[in-house]
């Protein structure tokens, strides 16, 4: 019996052949490597092509798919997955997310909000087509799925603007043709009409960079036209934490998928009517991420920094699997949702 049972593959029925750990350590060293780093024109590995370019390397003269994927997947090494994601670039990122980050911890220069403040998270979802299939979609019949027919006709578009009352867990939207300024202001009025906001103490409107709210002139825009309204704007890159995303994500995924509509105003509907269906079961959103979470992803990502404009060595040492940073696209960590 083989104690090293982790360091032999078969190429036969019993053919057996040692690997030292020193050729498994090369092996996981290349499979980190960029393929252009050693000029071979690929985005990224296969386990097959890790395979071809260890024995081009001359590191084994033969060794399995099966022995390499086994290797990989003892350290969690993956090559021929990705994702994207954005490093910050604002240089006051903290200075400007971490705000936001106290308003949702009902928090604001260091003082608790009182009962007539309130948080608002206000963004366009732009683009929302009406696709008219070419032929209808049938539902689901037992042992088959809903059956949506690939080709459609585009009916038009939306941009939907939505705002979420972070705290009392209420939802505003409309939909507009288009994107812009007076779109968005007049998203700002069906908030601001009602009460309690139009008689709030201080009701604080968490933005993006859109160009529909960006900087100074929107925040001067909002304070002239509502006194008690603050415009609290986040760094750019950073829509991951502005809790209106969530609720985007929600649309998408329950009203909007299969997109499948007879007309533009369907649409429309769709999502006001969704508005209504979820403001039955909404709650707040269960916002775990913190100003010292955020501190510590920024010392982790200026450690990254520095460690790519190192000069470094390509060696294997001990696994690590690494967390990938908070800014990570597709994703909304350090919080909790559920919507069924």
């Amino acid at each position: 019996m083989n104690v090293n049972r982790d360091l032999w593959i078969e190429t036969g029925r019993d053919a057996r052949f040692l690997f030292p750990p020193e050729e498994i350590a090369q092996i996981k060293a290349l499979a980190c490597q960029l393929p252009a780093e050693r000029g071979i024109p690929l985005s990224r590995f296969s386990i097959t092509e890790i395979v071809r370019e260890v024995i081009s390397a001359a590191i084994v003269s033969s060794v399995s798919d099966s022995s390499v994927w086994r290797w990989l997947h003892e350290d969690a090494l993956r090559p021929w997955f990705h994702r994207s994601w954005i490093y910050p670039r604002d240089p006051q990122f903290m200075e400007k997310a971490g705000p936001v980050l106290d308003l949702y911890a009902k928090q604001w220069e260091g003082q608790s909000l009182g009962p007539d403040d309130y948080v608002i998270c206000a963004d366009e979802k732009t683009s929302i087509q009406a696709r008219v299939r070419k032929y209808p979609t049938g539902g689901p019949r037992p042992g088959k799925k809903m059956r949506v027919e690939h080709e459609y006709s585009r009916a038009g578009a939306w941009a939907y603007f939505a705002a979420w009352d972070v705290h009392r867990a209420k939802i505003f939207g409309r939909c507009e043709a288009k994107s812009g300024i007076e779109p968005f202001d007049r998203l700002v009025d069906q908030v601001m009409s009602q009460v309690p906001y139009k008689t709030a103490n201080r009701v604080f409107w968490i933005i993006d960079n859109g160009s529909s709210h960006r900087g100074q002139p929107f925040a001067e825009r909002l304070q002239k036209k509502c006194p008690n309204a603050i415009a609290v704007h986040l760094p750019i890159h950073a829509s991951w934490l502005n809790q209106i995303e969530i609720y985007f994500a929600i649309v998408q995924r329950k009203a909007l998928t299969p997109n499948d509509f007879p007309h533009l105003q369907a649409a429309e509907k769709r999502l006001l009517d969704f508005q209504i269906r979820y403001q039955e079961v909404a709650r707040p959103f269960s916002w775990k991420f913190t100003r010292k979470d955020l501190k510590d992803k920024l010392k982790l990502v200026s450690e990254r920094i520095v460690e790519q404009h190192q000069p470094v060595t390509v060696t294997y040492q001990a696994p690590i699997i690494e967390n990938s940073p908070f800014w990570d696209q597709g994703r909304e960590p350090s919080l909790v949702y559920t919507y069924t």
